[in-house]
């Protein structure tokens, strides 16, 4: 099994250590930032720092000319990653014998919603969510395809792989964030995920107005504690046909948008350049791992990443849609302080493989202390 570690650029750059120790891991591959959201990010080992803070949503490297005059385009990273950081880190990868996958993050931008407030998502309540362009928006997805194309497909890369390509909702880590008072659940999430800008108020088919009384209806026992039962609860709250005609629109959204971000990617990419999503098996979930069909998205894509943590594997949805060569890759946390548990490694990565997973991804190795790192080291060395 081919494992990849996640990385920033500035996990490397100005660390002339840095690819050596991420190749002694173990891994064939790192999956390297190219376009990011707002960030803290700690740097354990770097000898120039110790806390990077990319304060917007930004690329890499430097946008190219295509975006002059657009209103919706890329903006370059600050003095956290300057200049082509992308290109650099990449470079040195390649020197220490990495392969090298663009890691883009897309529908999780808080740098647009507040500049183009009108992008956002808005819930049943009027609030808008600035974190979460609507991929309902024509402009937004024309920015969101092309934002792919460019970010992926970096000098260096062989591959990329594509994360919140899809709908975000509610759940995000945003700066201080307190949202996590009253436990939402599965349907609470979703009901506070959907989306009632104009575009949507419109694609739903339905009267946006009684929808959206609907939705502050069936939230309000969760206001009060009572808890959800997950989609079966969103079919009771809204009804069968209302709640089937959101879900219809949104994976409708989704699932294009998915399409006409990978053809632009493969537009953009050489021959055998793979193309990755991050994703979830549930297709109303939201989020940095988009909610899909796992039978459509591989029937697009060349394989998926899929998040496996807390000893929930996701990979069997996907296995059965697996043709010849496609990748699943089983992603696993091995950050002691973010939850995750690296000396479980080996038996974690079996637990994937017997579900399907032929790749790993781990999460993260710029994040992780010398004791993640060693036991990384111990765990692939094992495997």
């Amino acid at each position: 099994m081919r494992a990849s570690a996640f990385v920033y650029p500035w996990d490397v750059n100005g660390d002339p250590e840095a690819p050596a120790r991420i190749a002694s891991l173990g891994v064939a591959q790192v999956t390297l930032a190219a376009a990011y959201h707002s960030t803290r990010a700690l740097t354990p080992r770097h000898p120039r720092h110790r806390i990077v803070t990319a304060e917007y949503a930004a690329v890499l490297y430097p946008p190219g000319g295509f975006w002059a005059g657009r209103d919706l385009r890329p903006h370059p990273a600050g003095d956290w990653a300057p200049g082509d950081a992308f290109g650099e880190a990449a470079s040195a990868f390649a020197s220490a014998g990495l392969e090298v996958h663009s890691w883009v993050v897309l529908a999780h931008n808080s740098r647009m919603g507040a500049e183009h407030p009108e992008t956002s998502v808005v819930n049943a309540y009027g609030d808008r969510y600035p974190w979460a362009p609507c991929i309902a928006q024509p402009r937004v997805r024309a920015y969101l395809t092309a934002l792919a194309a460019e970010a992926a497909v970096r000098p260096g890369a062989t591959g990329t792989e594509l994360e919140s390509l899809g709908w975000y909702g509610l759940a995000h880590l945003h700066a201080h964030d307190k949202t996590g008072g009253v436990a939402l659940g599965e349907a609470g999430q979703y009901l506070m995920s959907l989306c009632f800008c104009p575009a949507c108020a419109e694609g739903y088919g339905l009267d946006p107005d009684e929808l959206a009384a609907g939705v502050r209806a069936a939230l309000e026992p969760v206001w009060r504690g009572a808890g959800d039962g997950g989609w079966e609860y969103v079919e009771r709250g809204l009804g069968v046909e209302t709640a089937a005609a959101t879900r219809a629109w949104r994976e409708s959204v989704a699932g294009s948008l998915q399409e006409e971000a990978v053809a632009a990617v493969r537009g953009a990419a050489p021959e055998g350049f793979r193309v990755l999503l991050h994703v979830d098996p549930v297709s109303y979930h939201c989020g940095a791992n988009a909610g899909v069909d796992p039978a459509h998205i591989l029937s697009r894509a060349d394989g998926v990443v899929v998040p496996c943590v807390d000893g929930t594997h996701r990979l069997a949805p996907f296995a059965g849609h697996a043709g010849e060569g496609a990748v699943l890759a089983a992603n696993l946390t091995v950050v002691s302080g973010m939850g995750g548990n690296p000396s479980a490694l080996a038996a974690d990565a079996a637990r994937a493989r017997d579900e399907g997973a032929n790749e790993l991804r781990l999460y993260h190795a710029g994040l992780a202390s010398d004791a993640d790192l060693a036991a990384v080291r111990e765990g692939l060395a094992g495997w």
